[in-house]
């Protein structure tokens, strides 16, 4: 059987270990000149990540956002810390009925450690 390996778009870049980022909370971290918002939200078992900037005041805030659940298929969210905006964890929606958006990002954790999903060539 011949087994083909895709190449993926995705390159993953160490960020952080997991001690790094508290249970149920976020803190940022500085990709280039992007800072990103990295997600422990233990009480799922699942780790995220969004830009850290709140476009609503344009404030870098997010990695110190209230995270939660929200709807019938409790999407993980995080609300902004200044001005409650809500956004999707998954997608970046702002599920607060705004027209706002977040930049969203692939994270994976190996051994203690949190990788990042970078489009290849960002």
């Amino acid at each position: 059987m011949l087994v083909l390996e895709v190449e993926s778009s995705v390159e993953w870049m160490f960020v952080c270990y997991t001690e790094d980022v508290p249970e149920n909370g976020g803190a940022c971290v500085k990709v280039g000149e992007e800072q990103i918002a990295i997600f422990n939200f233990s009480r799922r078992g699942a780790w995220y990540a969004t830009q850290n900037l709140c476009p609503h005041k344009q404030q870098m805030v997010l990695a110190r956002g209230m995270i939660g659940s929200t709807g019938d298929t409790c999407e993980p969210k995080v609300a902004c810390p200044f001005h409650k905006k809500t956004f999707s964890l998954l997608s970046g929606e702002c599920l607060s009925g705004d027209e706002y958006q977040i930049k969203t990002y692939p994270v994976k954790v190996v051994e203690d450690r949190v990788y990042l999903g970078l489009e290849k060539g960002q």
